[in-house]
Parts: structure tokens; sequence; C-alpha cells
């Protein structure tokens, strides 16, 4: 499936709406809610069986999807604040916690999401630091973003979980 061109249609969630999907632990969408149907786009039966970054938006940096997926092999939760992006162009941003799903011994058996909309005050934040990181990444790769993320924090004296929590605040 070819990915959409981004367009600058934002669309967003209300208040009290919640976007749920679960994947297989390769990635791949094995339930999706109404709500992240909508938002997304496609038909039910284009995002069962699909790789979850099906809605990636470009200006995502790569950073927060090694933090989560470092996060999740340990099987320990993630929040993030992500960009998506819809079948049409169009984007949208989610507050997502992410957690592995574990079976009676404790083994992965699937990754479940979250997603909310996220506060005004994380809206005047992520974006832009999302483009610093972005801009670190095309000029040393992950690794540069990841340091600048670093970086970031440290001057903040804050853990990436103090920060982004205390954004949804």
């Amino acid at each position: 499936m070819k990915k959409p061109i981004p367009n600058n249609n934002e669309k967003s969630l209300d208040r009290n709406d919640f976007i749920v999907s679960k994947t297989d632990l390769k990635g791949r969408i094995i339930y999706c809610n109404k709500i992240f149907i909508e938002l997304a786009g496609y038909d039910e039966k284009e995002l069962l069986g699909a790789p979850h970054n099906i809605v990636r938006h470009p200006d995502m940096p790569k950073v927060v999807f090694k933090l989560l997926w470092d996060r999740l092999k340990k099987k320990q939760e993630i929040f993030a604040y992500v960009k998506n992006l819809s079948k049409d162009g169009g984007y949208y941003w989610v507050f997502a916690n992410v957690t592995a799903t574990l079976d009676e011994k404790g083994n992965v058996r699937d990754y479940h999401s979250v997603r909310r909309k996220p506060s005004d005050k994380a809206m005047k934040v992520i974006p832009s630091l999302y483009k610093e990181l972005l801009d670190a990444e095309k000029r040393g790769g992950v690794e540069a973003s990841y340091k600048k993320l670093n970086e970031i924090l440290n001057k903040k004296g804050l853990s990436y979980d103090q920060f982004v929590l205390g954004l949804q605040q």
C-alpha cells in the first residue's frame, strides 16, 4: 500500500475519546477500535494485519519509536506523543500509552496501545521538540537524535517519563 502524501489537514480527538489498538509481536494490527478507524481513514479490513506504522507520520523522529521498542522489550510501559498520518494525508496528534500484554507465564502475547488527546501544554512544546530531534536525526541518525533528547532532558533536570507526563498534566 502506498503511503499517503502529508497535508496540513489536522484532525483531533475529543477530550473523552480513546483510541485503542493491539498489535502482534511484529507490530501488525490485530485489533483497532472505531475511533482509530475513523481518524486513520482506512477501512478496518485495510488496518487488520497491516503494520501499525501504516499511520506513522514522516514528522515523527525515529528516536521516539526506538524508546518505545526499547521499553516494550523490557516489558515496560511507555508514554509518548505521536503525530499520526491519515489515509487522506491529514494528521492527528495523540498521547499514547503502550504496554506489553503478558500471558500467564510472563511472556509477551501482544502490545496494547491506548491513545487520547494530548494536552494544549504538550502541543506548545512537542511539535518544535520533534522538529529539533528530526533535524538532529537527519544530520547524524537516531543516535544523534537520542543524544539531543538526553541533552534537553538533562538541562531540564527531568527523566523522559517526568517530562512527558508533566506535559500532559
